[in-house]
């Protein structure tokens, strides 16, 4: 009687805790909407009042409405999905390599002397400046924006996964020696997950460079996708799209964080870290 009504009061217990955490799972969700939801509010009644200039600041309801006419003339579907494939292409082929030097960096000292100094230079040359190089090697075509993006998305994982192996604990190293490892068991069973929470930073880094590389390769010179779509707005001062168009960008690139972040908090269960 007594084990049966102690298990009744653990079923219990574990039954409000879970309920607590989707009671403060949702509060989370709603402060983070906070925000947006009083910037809209306060901007679409400024615009109603005509504080706000219409050439310069269109409404948040012209802008929705503007966003539903793109959607239904097919407009948008097709900016949308070959800026999609650029991202997702370049931030692949920047992803696959940045992690692949990294591990490589990160577990041979020659190899730090060698490449270290060289990606570090690179690094800290702007975007910009390197894109009329791009242009005029590659043209104006998908290879040039594919390899800008590539290239931004390349750095913050090669950093982080570089900083992660040298982070791993070298008691870590030694038992892979008593285990025999080889060098590939040392890398796919100990060095990447231990490295795993730097690694992951690191593709939430590089998504974000992405997006930020996408936009740039497609203002300067491309005749479709959603930086197209920007650009051709202005040129037309049709500032509702361009809102569009940036509200587009925050998004996708909200969203792509928020995968990353999921990603996080399944494979990282095993992290005790501090949580205010």
């Amino acid at each position: 009687m007594e084990m049966s009504t102690q298990t009744i009061t653990q079923n219990k217990a574990i039954s409000m805790k879970k309920k607590k955490a989707k009671l403060s799972k949702n509060t989370a969700v709603w402060r983070g909407i906070f925000l947006p939801i009083l910037v809209v509010i306060l901007w679409q009644i400024l615009s109603t009042f005509g504080i706000l200039p219409a050439q310069l600041f269109s409404s948040p309801f012209l802008i929705v409405s503007r966003f539903i006419e793109l959607v239904q003339s097919g407009e948008m579907a097709k900016h949308l999905q070959i800026s999609l494939t650029r991202a997702l292409l370049g931030f692949v082929l920047g992803g696959f390599f940045g992690l692949l030097m990294g591990v490589i960096v990160g577990m041979n000292k020659k190899s730090e002397e060698y490449l270290n100094p060289s990606f570090q230079m690179l690094r800290t040359v702007p975007l910009l400046v390197i894109t009329p190089l791009f242009i005029m090697w590659f043209g104006f075509g998908e290879l040039s924006k594919i390899l800008l993006i590539a290239l931004g998305a390349f750095f913050p994982l090669y950093l982080q996964t570089f900083l992660g192996i040298r982070n791993v604990d070298k008691k870590l190293y030694e038992v892979g020696r008593i285990l025999e490892y080889s060098r590939t068991q040392q890398i796919t069973k100990l060095m990447i997950p231990a490295s795993l929470p730097n690694i992951l930073l690191g593709i939430r880094l590089a998504l974000s460079a992405a997006w930020m590389c996408l936009v740039v390769a497609e203002l300067l010179g491309a005749d479709r996708g959603v930086g197209f779509m920007i650009q051709d707005a202005r040129s037309f001062m049709q500032t509702d799209t361009v809102f569009v168009g940036i509200i587009i960008f925050a998004l996708a690139g909200k969203i792509s964080d928020s995968v990353v972040r999921l990603l996080e908090n399944r494979l990282l269960k095993w992290q005790d870290s501090f949580k205010a």
